[in-house]
């Protein structure tokens, strides 16, 4: 199974996202994260992952007479490049964006299920806004969305980080002036 399949599945991705920024952890660690998963789907997805190549096991240890196997994502491993993005056809970009949504939506409704999901406090947005924009005001707005979220994504986690998702997405609502 190549990369974009393997990604094309809200579980897995979730998965992906939950090992993100140099997290080390066991399939327990993930089912904990994953409250809304069943143990066994959580177990067979990060079997496929490792099994495919998108985690490495980084240790093992016996656990109550069962081997426990910490898991590392191979980030380079876990993203679709941009020729791979641009041989997709429209069907393939659905398929993604309905995958992605998904995700999107089992992660919020994850954190909403929470005791302490506070969206006010937590600073939660999930506004849409229309604008006009030309060729290079686009080109500037995604290098300045770049500039804001690159330098970001390598955080590794902290005690005072908190993983956050943030999905931006950016597509022409109409047709561009002929």
């Amino acid at each position: 199974m190549d990369t974009v399949d393997l990604l094309l599945h809200p579980v897995r991705l979730r998965i992906v996202h939950a090992m993100s920024g140099g997290r080390t952890l066991t399939t327990s660690d993930l089912c904990d994260l994953l409250p809304d998963v069943s143990k066994a789907t959580v177990y067979r997805h990060v079997g496929l992952l490792a099994e495919s190549g998108l985690l490495d096991v980084e240790g093992e240890q016996r656990v109550r007479g069962a081997v426990e196997r910490r898991y590392r994502l191979r980030p380079a491993r876990a993203a679709v490049d941009a020729e791979t993005a641009a041989a997709a056809s429209p069907d393939d970009h659905r398929r993604a964006f309905a995958v992605a949504m998904a995700t999107l939506l089992a992660e919020f409704n994850a954190y909403l299920d929470r005791d302490q999901a506070d969206p006010a406090a937590d600073l939660v947005g999930y506004r849409q806004h229309a604008i006009w924009l030309s060729p290079d005001e686009r080109a500037a707005l995604i290098a300045d969305l770049r500039a804001a979220l690159v330098p970001r994504i390598g955080n590794p986690p902290a005690p005072e980080r908190t993983r956050h998702l943030v999905s931006p997405i950016l597509f022409p609502a109409e047709e561009p002036p002929g």
